[in-house]
């Protein structure tokens, strides 16, 4: 029984330890969003998938890329297509008064690139941006579970200039270091 907690002791140690160094320069960021809780004009709810690749540059800061599409409708609406493509950035706040929980960090994630919204009669495809709070609560050391608030906006032409929505999602990440994601890479081929 010794044992036992001795080698729980010493997991539970180490897992406190790496929990952070899943954030550190040189690190990799794969994942997305899986549900998307979409609040926009006329009571539309969407859900969509919204892949995410980024590479940290520095300790806590990610930059990369994202793909975006999307099918919703609404009660007496036509269908809306969504799409997207772009670059994001990503910084993990290291402060231990915002992190609650203590394998958590929150963080902030930016975005900008092309995208669209489409529906039968009114469309808005141009320059996308978006800029929201997160919260990553880490379960093992290389995976995230996470709540991202986020406005979303679109600038552009159409049939509307404009467009925008406040989106509340809950997606996972998975954090991989160099060794990891090369081994991997490996094994695919």
């Amino acid at each position: 029984m010794k044992k036992f907690t001795g080698i729980l002791v010493i997991g539970l140690c180490l897992f406190a330890f790496k929990s952070q160094a899943q954030i550190q320069k040189g690190n990799y960021l794969i994942g997305g969003d899986l549900a998307s809780l979409h609040f926009g004009s006329g009571g539309a709810f969407s859900v969509n998938i919204d892949p995410k690749v980024a590479w940290f540059i520095k300790d806590n800061l990610a930059l990369g890329g994202y793909v975006n599409f999307a099918l919703s409708t609404a009660k007496d609406e036509s269908t809306t297509t969504n799409y997207g493509v772009g670059a994001l950035a990503r910084y993990y706040v290291n402060d231990p008064k915002t992190n609650v929980l203590k394998h958590g960090r929150l963080f902030f994630e930016g975005n900008a690139g092309f995208e669209g919204n489409n529906t039968l009669h009114v469309t808005t495809n141009g320059l996308g941006i978006g800029v929201g709070p997160g919260y990553a609560y880490f379960i093992t050391p290389n995976i995230g579970l996470e709540g991202l608030l986020k406005y979303n906006g679109i600038v552009g032409f159409g049939n509307t200039a404009y467009s925008s929505t406040v989106d509340l999602d809950f997606g996972f990440q998975i954090y991989l270091t160099r060794g990891k994601a090369k081994a991997l890479a490996n094994e695919v081929k």
